[in-house]
């Protein structure tokens, strides 16, 4: 699977439908988690990744980082860095020393961590709410999604939400090939300051690099 789709899979829980058959009270909490993060200012996360086989054994466990502002972000996961100023995107892989730079094209479709934390009406998937249970000091309330386009490479994705902060717990996404992805936030914060430059990327910070501009 691939690395961006992972990182994209992380936010997935955002992509929820108005769809027929959903579960009203599934949709109520999911809105709140959407009108919730549309009051920051900013948000800074921590995560840990975990690759799980068919039976439920450990395959690998990895940590990333993301902050966001505005439409601005930047991801930092497993030698990838990603960066996007609201106009353009730059894709660095550490392993090759290159970073490809394109364009942001919101008439394309594509997809960016703050409309998956927002959009609420895509009609991708059906939902339904699974319960509460206890996890540490949390309640979680579960909500299992299952998409309409039978083609996706995965076939359920299941979301906590932290029920008192109204914010995104875990994300699991269950891969048609068997494997399961597993994302848990460790650590979030809001509303701090940061600066613009943050969610560019300067070269100089990296010698040697090649560029590959698609613009």
């Amino acid at each position: 699977m691939n690395k961006v789709y992972l990182l994209a899979s992380l936010f997935i829980v955002s992509i929820i439908s108005n769809a027929q058959n959903s579960d009203p009270a599934a949709k109520a909490i999911l809105d709140g988690v959407s009108a919730k993060f549309k009051t920051f200012t900013s948000v800074q996360a921590d995560f840990s990744y975990k690759v799980e086989n068919a039976a439920g054994k450990a395959l690998s466990t990895k940590t990333g980082k993301i902050i966001m502002k505005g439409t601005k972000y930047k991801v930092n996961f497993s030698g990838q860095e990603i960066f996007c100023n609201g106009t353009t995107v730059w894709n660095y892989d550490k392993s090759v020393n290159e970073v490809t730079v394109s364009n942001l094209d919101a008439s394309s479709g594509m997809i960016t961590p703050q409309k998956l934390f927002t959009n609420f009406y895509d009609n991708d998937f059906r939902y339904v709410l699974n319960g509460e249970k206890k996890v540490g000091s949390k309640t979680v309330q579960e909500i299992e999604l299952t998409p309409k386009d039978k083609s996706k490479p995965f076939h359920k994705v299941y979301v906590q939400v932290d029920k008192a902060a109204k914010t995104i717990y875990s994300t699991k996404v269950l891969e048609n090939a068997g494997n399961r992805y597993l994302y848990t936030v460790t650590t979030m914060k809001t509303n701090a300051a940061l600066a613009d430059a943050m969610f560019t990327f300067d070269k100089n910070k990296y010698p040697g690099v090649e560029v590959v501009d698609l613009r």
